[in-house]
């Protein structure tokens, strides 16, 4: 169950607005690295949460602030969008006040900034897209059922969330954009080290790894778990780093480097099936190499 206050999670103010910085706001909320993308994450693998119950109810707390950074972009969008011209010839964005928020453009160039979208689908209001316009179709939505491997996605989607914000914040020319998203970039910050610490709170890297952790006593080729492979064939060595050398991660070994040769067969699939639709000349195998 979910409960809804009229009032915005912070204050969402544009005294500028600008429609072609709406565009870019799009990614945050329909990109891959937006508020939609970890809402629903977050949602899915706290509806999919077994074991100790304070997962569940951090990653449903998340996911339902994530709904609430989703109303502010929303908001965001719409009011950047509150001059935008409607037409190549919109009089309006020459005038003195709308003149000054398009830079000095003019509203054909303004129209051409701009999504298109935003003014032939959604009424000067936000969707559910990315900055092109390209729907979010819950792809990248990760829920594993093993929460190690969710706390890291979760991680990895909180960073490439505040890169966002911090490119958004240093493209921003309105001072009510900024302070939006300095509060956005804080949330991500904490969001990232709640994910983390979840890990650290289940014994850290070194005992949650190797995900999941419940295998290890399962059969494993101990010779290859630990080894980076090189696979540069002019003569370069495998690129030396804390992975090529000294204890693994999660201290069961230490780390080696090699450079990886074939081990298997050519592969061969012998001639085509009579009956599989292929030419007459495919249903004859290649004779086999004298040995």
């Amino acid at each position: 169950m979910f409960y809804h206050d009229k009032r915005l999670q912070y204050p969402v103010r544009c005294p500028n607005p600008n429609p072609v910085f709406a565009k870019m706001l799009q990614q945050a909320i329909g990109g891959i690295e937006g508020e939609i993308r970890v809402c629903m994450q977050y949602f899915f693998q706290a509806m999919g949460a077994r074991g100790p119950v304070k997962y569940r109810d951090m990653l449903m707390a998340t996911a339902t602030e994530e709904l609430a950074h989703i109303e502010m972009l929303g908001h965001a969008v719409a009011l950047n969008l509150r001059n935008a011209p409607a037409s190549l010839q919109d009089e309006g964005a020459a005038d003195s006040i709308v003149g000054a928020v398009m830079g000095g453009q003019s509203a054909k160039d303004t129209i051409l900034g701009m999504m298109p979208r935003h003014l032939l689908s959604s009424g000067l209001s936000a969707m559910p897209v990315d900055s092109n316009g390209v729907a979010f179709d819950m792809s990248h939505i990760y829920a594993s059922g093993n929460i190690v491997a969710d706390m890291m996605a979760n991680a990895m989607a909180e960073m490439s969330g505040r890169t966002l914000a911090v490119r958004l914040y240093n493209m921003a020319e309105c001072e009510g954009m900024k302070d939006m998203l300095s509060f956005m970039i804080a949330r991500d910050t904490m969001h990232q080290e709640q994910w983390l610490a979840a890990i650290e709170d289940m014994g850290g890297l070194a005992a949650a790894t190797p995900v999941p952790n419940s295998f290890q006593d399962l059969p494993e080729q101990k010779k290859f778990a630990y080894m980076f492979m090189g696979t540069d064939r002019n003569g370069e060595p495998p690129p030396e780093g804390r992975w090529t050398s000294g204890p693994s991660i999660d201290g069961k070994d230490n780390f080696y480097a090699a450079q990886a040769e074939p081990m298997g067969e050519v592969p061969s699939l012998g001639g085509a099936r009579p009956d599989s639709g292929a030419q007459k000349e495919q249903m004859q195998e290649a004779p086999k190499a004298a040995e």
